[in-house]
């Protein structure tokens, strides 16, 4: 398996999905980012079981298909030492190899197998959704995170509660001392539904969220709620 890709380019995409990545992990291949390349599109994707990202770039050359867990802190910092330029992955898929060839020179690495890698959960097939600007979202965030409670024993405070019905969207957050509750009318559902979204994950796309444009597709069911970029 070969993929040649931009090392600015790489970079930039791991470090936004880096945030997720545990300092300590109960599963030594949550350590690792995970590489998939299909039909000339790299994906991306970290995760620490209960949050995960993903994200896709184009690469400019590829040969084969497959995936392989590379290192994350390995592969951070050598990509940091690279100023922009085209740097070529050759993946042997028995020995999970990874050789690194650029204009700088080569890298050599040992990568793990991607089959070990978590599966993403799915979402039941009467998960709700909403379409909503990225603005909102980011609004309806940062204006109630920091309202967000700490307390492990009442779990259903320590996020943002989403309260979607067909005419607009409510976020609330209470950590029983302060309460936040911020209304917009610039998304709404199809239906009136809820759910809490944990501060972990919603921390993260506040930091995601700025430097992204457009839409965000939210789809949600009892367990799970995933957030896409239109």
């Amino acid at each position: 398996m070969k993929f040649t890709v931009s090392s600015a380019g790489l970079l930039s995409h791991l470090q936004a999905i880096s945030r997720v990545i545990n300092a300590k992990s109960s599963l030594p291949i949550l350590d690792n980012f995970l590489f998939k390349i299909e039909a000339g599109v790299l994906t991306l994707t970290a995760s620490d079981l209960e949050t995960t990202l993903i994200t896709n770039m184009e690469v400019s050359e590829s040969e084969g298909e497959g995936t392989i867990a590379i290192s994350a802190k390995i592969l951070l910092d050598t990509l940091k030492e690279f100023s922009d330029q085209p740097i070529e992955f050759d993946i042997n898929d028995s020995t999970l190899a990874i050789k690194m060839r650029s204009g700088s020179g080569d890298f050599n690495l040992i990568g793990q197998n991607g089959d070990e890698y978590p599966q993403i959960p799915s979402l039941a097939d009467d998960a709700k959704s909403v379409t909503l600007p990225t603005s909102t979202l980011l609004s309806g965030i940062t204006k109630t995170l920091f309202a967000t409670g700490d307390d492990a024993l009442r779990q259903v405070m320590n996020g943002i509660f989403f309260d979607i019905t067909t005419e607009n969207i409510v976020f609330v957050a209470s950590d029983s001392h302060k309460l936040v509750r911020v209304k917009t009318t610039a998304a709404q559902g199809d239906e009136a539904c809820s759910f809490i979204l944990p501060k972990k994950p919603t921390n993260l796309l506040k930091n995601i969220l700025p430097k992204e444009e457009g839409t965000v597709a939210l789809k949600f069911d009892s367990k799970n709620a995933c957030f896409s970029y239109l």
